[in-house]
């Protein structure tokens, strides 16, 4: 790996993105063929395993061993381009670059991720400097939040789940649950109102985990408030405004403790590319195939992770399969053969439930069950958590990172 910020340069492969999906692809591309050449752009200096996001927020976890420098992750003789992404320009085969430089490819891998809006929702970013609201989606959010849930001393607290596509879908609950747990553990939950507002209708979409998450929910008395999408904070009276979308009437909720999803949306060098959905709920997303993921239009662009219009849950387990189905199908195209690997939609969702206890949802498209252990992964359980905890951040480091995994 070195890095190059010399304009005008052409790669055979170029990957846009140096995060989960991106270095799991260009690592397997490298593995797979020593000679081919490869650029990768991404500006960030340091790589975070977000997936302990929820667990730096209940305390559990430190937020230093979720990260490492960006340079150890970048494949061996990969070229780094330390720069961000400015335009797609798919009809040329190029991408200008922040810094002006462009680069041509012969094939195009979309790994860029989704973008984080907090501006959407008004008054959020004020909010979010005040002692009551945090995010597990910002890592020094994540670590105001433990604090501020061992500030708590009872009251109203609210949990967020927005409209729209967003990155860990069962992120925010699992931070509910894990709040909840740790304050009945205080003494704390018969003075305390805990709410779940979201935008969806069911807690998850697998039936077979729903069912689970449903009596989860009745058992602990948190108060589901479904189709309640936030649109305004205001952080000095702490009140949060939801759109009611059924009703379609705003409703206030006054909160002494508040946990926010924020609104995502696609990156916008994709967005505002040919290679975008262009209506729908999948809007601003590559357009690729379901199963191969080649882009529909444009045969030298693949695109896997976030960043693509796949009907299945965005989380780093999708990627985990999702990547050598894409390097394969790439090879195949440079090859001049036909692409032959398909992604089923697998990703799964481990749901923190308490510290010590985890439902393992594991589904395909179609939001099918798809459990791989020969356990009752619907239930709560200690060996599912210690999975999450302690197997799959080596796993992801050393396996999957290293394209072997």
């Amino acid at each position: 790996m070195h890095s190059s910020t010399k304009a005008n340069r052409h790669h055979r492969v170029l990957v846009l993105g140096g995060g989960s999906a991106g270095i799991t692809v260009a690592a397997r591309l490298r593995r797979a063929d020593a000679s081919l050449d490869v650029g990768l752009v991404e500006p960030s200096e340091t790589h975070y395993y977000q997936p302990l996001w929820t667990l730096v927020g209940r305390g559990v976890v430190d937020s230093s061993s979720t990260a490492r420098p960006q340079e150890r992750l970048v494949p061996r003789d990969v070229t780094w381009h330390r720069d961000r992404v400015a335009r797609i320009n798919a009809e040329a085969s190029s991408v200008e670059l922040a810094s002006g430089s462009t680069l041509g490819y012969d094939v195009l891998v979309v790994a860029l991720g989704i973008h984080l809006a907090w501006d959407q929702v008004e008054g959020l970013e004020e909010a979010l400097a005040t002692p009551e609201v945090g995010s597990v989606y910002d890592l020094k959010s994540a670590e105001r939040l433990w604090s501020a849930m061992r500030s708590f001393t009872g009251g109203t607290a609210v949990f967020t789940n927005p409209l729209g596509q967003v990155k860990c879908g069962g992120a925010p609950q699992k931070i509910m649950y894990l709040a909840d747990a740790y304050w009945r553990d205080q003494g704390l939950r018969g003075s305390t109102r805990v709410v779940g507002a979201f935008a969806g209708t069911v807690m998850l979409g697998v039936p077979e985990i729903n069912t689970t998450l449903e009596s989860l929910v009745m058992e602990r008395g948190i108060e589901m408030l479904f189709q309640h999408d936030l649109r305004a904070v205001d952080g000095a009276a702490r009140k949060a405004t939801f759109r009611q979308l059924e009703r379609e009437e705003d409703v206030t909720i006054d909160y002494d403790f508040l946990h926010v999803t924020p609104p995502m949306r696609a990156p916008a060098p994709v967005a505002e590319s040919p290679l975008a959905v262009t209506e729908g709920l999948h809007t601003g997303f590559a357009d690729v195939d379901h199963y191969s993921l080649q882009h529909r239009r444009y045969p030298n662009v693949f695109a896997l992770g976030d960043s693509a219009a796949l009907p299945t849950a965005k989380t780093g387990a999708a990627i985990r399969k999702q990547a050598p189905v894409l390097a394969a199908n790439l090879r195949s195209f440079l090859g001049g053969t036909p692409l032959e690997k398909e992604y089923d939609g697998y990703s799964s969702c481990p749901l923190l439930t308490d510290v010590g206890k985890l439902v393992l949802a594991e589904f395909t498209y179609g939001n099918t069950y798809e459990p791989t252990f020969p356990v009752d992964q619907t239930k709560e359980r200690l060996d599912m958590y210690l999975l999450k905890r302690h197997v799959l951040p080596q796993m992801y480091w050393h396996g999957m990172l290293r394209g072997i995994a």
